[in-house]
């Protein structure tokens, strides 16, 4: 009897070692002696900020490689698992206990769940119509390919290191991995890389979109064949989604179209339209996990069907993108991450079936890709870089490989395999890329590079500015910039930044969509797009030739979006917003931060033109309709001397044309000194112009008083104009900005709160380069331009709401 009890109890005690308790929701606290590390919810709380700390550090080390975050996320994932850092039992036994990775697996595939939903949204299958011949072409022979050779590759890795697996779904799953195209992260190589709207661009683009349709097709079969093994159940199991989906159409998504009418432009969705969308993203899920296709299937095809005109779309990927794409998704990379166990390859045997994968995968997409890419006409380095772009893996790749491994369709090491494949296969496509494909040509050479001085000659002005707060100002300073009888073109280009988000990418696919900037039809119809309404609204009034702009770069690299198009527009002037904006009417500075000064700094460096910084203190009033005839302001010149100070004396001499403005040269003498440049300057304004002039003698030791004292009596000013590198030494303690100059930085100190400032930066001839500078194809390639020559005909409303015809050149 007493050994039958100790039987009994070592049975107990090995099924309580086999199956541990559920982990409770919270503790009591540490006061009772309570390790948090043993609750769900703070472990679940640490376990998450540990994988963002570790997955937006490695992002920042990978960015000098310009590598996608993905593979930091990857990269993550493997080193928190068993590869590296979970070689220690202590930390694994801690941070990532085994009882607890069934709430981390819960929330990871939440996260997955709603970011497929996300991905939907971006996906647009309007534009799968309007794909061309050649697109489907490659994508078709960057699906069948590497999927035939995929066969072979199945056959080698069952017969070493996957035996006993059902041949079918672990030949299928094998060719789905080889022959994915990850959309999402090809999106965001291109645009890193500036490709995004080059023809390349363009064709990886829609190529990939076919191949990611394609792909969750095959991966909804593989998921099918890799059930009971019964064909008669895959066959039901195929027969039920095809059923969901026609369902999901004929019924929800008219209820979709139907929310997206009731949620006009410009005014808050409805909450329960929101709930409304999510709950039948929850329940399509379910009922596809159901089915026995996986419950991101449910959430994919609901994006989908969510209608892409209006405003409804946006405001669900802006509601969702933040929580799901920083917090919950991450945790999908590490759950994917503790399943890999680097080593587990071992052996030469291993190694050389990881090579094998690799070649396979390589051979496959890029020499299928090239031999259709030529054959179509693609020239022989475009071919080679779409090749390696069509390579790209990334999410979905994995989200097949752990589908596969769940369904014990493929082993650890099979499965470890696979994923470094997915990870070398990413990671080298931005350099090999920017190695092939890198086309330079010549930019176009010009000789108008400062303001000119004769109303013969066109003043081109590349103005930018980041958002729609600054268009008042800007349309203003247009106006004034008129003069009398001259000729002025403006190219009013919008900043914006390309992140990580869906949105940005989503923004990117609608401007490069319409060709035009900020542009929709059925948008401006509603009247979303107000920056196009005002600019035009503006042009027809003043018969100003204004032509707007978009650069959608990473602020790290869209100077070069604004330098490469002052050189190809042949700008004499760029007018850039300071970094820091007027808040309210209290006339303080806010910051938009340190990488919007960044931008600054590098155009001053490497602008082929003058340069000038706005410092708008409400210059333009609080409307964005700015008539020509309301303008009425005071500007003043303040000049100590330099060709900085010489080329503001020009362009206020200019605004000073302008019958609503009141202008007044301010010359500062030092101690008496004169230069002759300055002085000859001086004479050119005092016979054409006919602002005041007023001489200040200030001593050098009095600077900052005497200056003070002279701007004050010159009454009420609204807009300052002077130079960036004056001859003069700092007015205030400290420069604070730099990047404005002794003056500038004077001007923008409290005491001057209600005054705009413009600070003009010469062109210096002396250190131009000697050779026409290089401007690399795709340098604009983020730019979307209404061009020189006209191209179509738009649709624009009118202020009474009617609409009519634009002619967009």
């Amino acid at each position: 009897m007493a050994t039958a009890g100790n039987g009994t109890a070592a049975a107990v005690a090995a099924v309580a070692a086999a199956c541990p308790k559920p982990m409770k929701a919270t503790s009591d606290g540490a006061w009772q002696k309570e390790n948090p590390l043993d609750y769900a919810l703070p472990l679940a709380i640490v376990q998450i900020c540990l994988v963002v700390v570790v997955t937006r550090g490695l992002a920042q080390l990978l960015r000098p490689l310009r590598q996608p975050r993905v593979i930091a996320e990857i990269i993550g994932g493997i080193l928190l698992g068993p590869s590296a850092l979970g070689r220690n039992k202590a930390f694994l036994h801690n941070v990532f206990p085994a009882r607890s990775l069934t709430v981390l697996d819960t929330l990871a595939n939440l996260g997955l769940l709603f970011f497929l939903f996300l991905v939907g949204l971006e996906l647009d299958l309007r534009s799968l119509r309007r794909t061309g011949r050649s697109a489907l072409a490659i994508a078709a022979a960057g699906i069948s390919l590497p999927f035939v050779l995929g066969i072979g590759t199945s056959v080698v890795l069952r017969s070493t290191v996957n035996p006993g697996v059902r041949s079918g779904p672990f030949l299928v799953f094998m060719g789905v991995s080889l022959s994915i195209t990850a959309f999402p992260v090809l999106a965001r190589i291109l645009a890193e890389l500036k490709l995004l709207t080059t023809d390349l661009g363009r064709m990886a683009m829609s190529a990939a979109a076919v191949n990611d349709i394609a792909a969750w097709i095959l991966l909804a079969l593989a998921i099918a064949l890799s059930g009971s093994g019964s064909p008669l159940v895959t066959l039901w199991v195929l027969l039920s989604a095809t059923a969901f989906v026609v369902g999901a159409a004929l019924l929800v998504r008219p209820a979709l179209a139907y929310i997206a009418r009731r949620s006009p432009v410009g005014e808050p969705i409805k909450e329960s339209f929101i709930c409304a969308t999510l709950v039948i993203v929850l329940a399509s899920s379910f009922i596809t996990d159901a089915i026995g296709i996986h419950a991101l299937f449910g959430a994919f095809v609901i994006g989908i069907l969510v209608p892409k005109d209006g405003s409804f779309a946006n405001v669900l990927i802006e509601k969702l993108e933040d929580l799901i794409s920083s917090i919950l998704l991450p945790l999908y990379f590490v759950s994917s991450g503790l399943k890999t166990d680097v080593t587990t390859i071992s052996g030469a045997r291993s190694w050389g079936l990881l090579v094998l994968v690799i070649v396979n995968a390589c051979l496959g997409k890029i020499l299928g890709t090239i031999i259709v890419s030529l054959l179509v006409r693609v020239p022989f380095r475009e071919a080679i870089a779409l090749g390696f772009l069509m390579n790209t893996k990334g999410l979905v790749e994995l989200i097949v490989l752990n589908i596969g491994l769940d369904r014990k369709v493929l082993n650890q090491e099979c499965f470890s395999i696979l994923v470094l494949m997915a990870l070398f296969t990413t990671f080298i496509t931005t350099p090999i890329v920017t190695i092939v494909y890198k086309p330079a040509r010549r930019s176009a050479p010009y000789d108008h590079r400062t303001i000119p001085d004769s109303a013969n000659f066109e003043l081109r002005i590349l103005a930018c500015f980041h958002t729609s707060r600054s268009i008042p100002t800007l349309i203003n300073l247009i106006e004034s910039s008129r003069g009398t009888h001259r000729r002025l073109t403006v190219y009013a280009m919008h900043l914006m930044e390309l992140s990580e988000r869906s949105s940005a990418i989503s923004m990117v696919h609608k401007a490069r969509r319409n060709g035009l900037p900020f542009w929709r039809r059925s948008d401006a119809a509603a009247g979303d797009d107000y920056v196009v309404v005002a600019f035009e609204t503006y042009r027809r009034l003043s018969r100003v030739t204004i032509r707007p702009m978009t650069a959608i770069s990473d602020l790290q690299s869209i100077h070069e979006d604004i330098i490469a198009s002052a050189q190809q527009k042949r700008a004499a002037l760029i007018i850039l917003p300071f970094h820091k904006f007027r808040r309210g009417d209290s006339g303080e500075l806010e910051s938009h931060g340190s990488s919007h000064r960044h931008v600054n700094q590098r155009v001053l460096r490497s602008a082929p033109c003058s340069v000038a910084l706005l410092v708008d203190r409400g210059l333009g009033g609080s409307g964005l309709m700015i008539s020509s005839s309301d303008i009425s302001y005071s500007m003043a010149v303040l000049f100590f001397g330099g060709p900085d100070d010489r080329e503001a004396l020009q362009y206020g001499s200019r605004l000073a044309e302008h019958p609503g403005i009141e202008m007044v040269v301010l010359r500062f003498l030092i101690d008496g000194a004169v230069d002759a440049d300055d002085e000859a300057a001086l004479e050119r304004f005092k016979s054409k112009s006919g602002g005041k002039y007023d001489e200040v003698v200030v001593s050098g030791e009095r600077l900052p008083e005497d200056v003070t004292a002279a701007v004050k009596a010159t009454g009420s000013i609204n807009l300052f104009v002077v130079g960036r590198r004056a001859r003069t030494a700092a007015i205030v303690e400290r420069e604070e900005f730099p990047e404005l100059g002794p003056v500038g930085s004077y001007l923008v100190s409290p005491e001057f709160s209600a005054a705009s400032v413009l600070i003009i930066q010469r062109y210096d001839m002396k250190a131009e380069p000697a050779e026409t500078p290089i401007v690399e194809e795709g340098t604009e390639a983020q730019i979307y331009d209404v061009p020189d020559t006209p191209l179509a005909e738009v649709m624009i409303p009118e202020v009474s709401g009617h609409q009519h015809k634009l002619d967009v050149a």
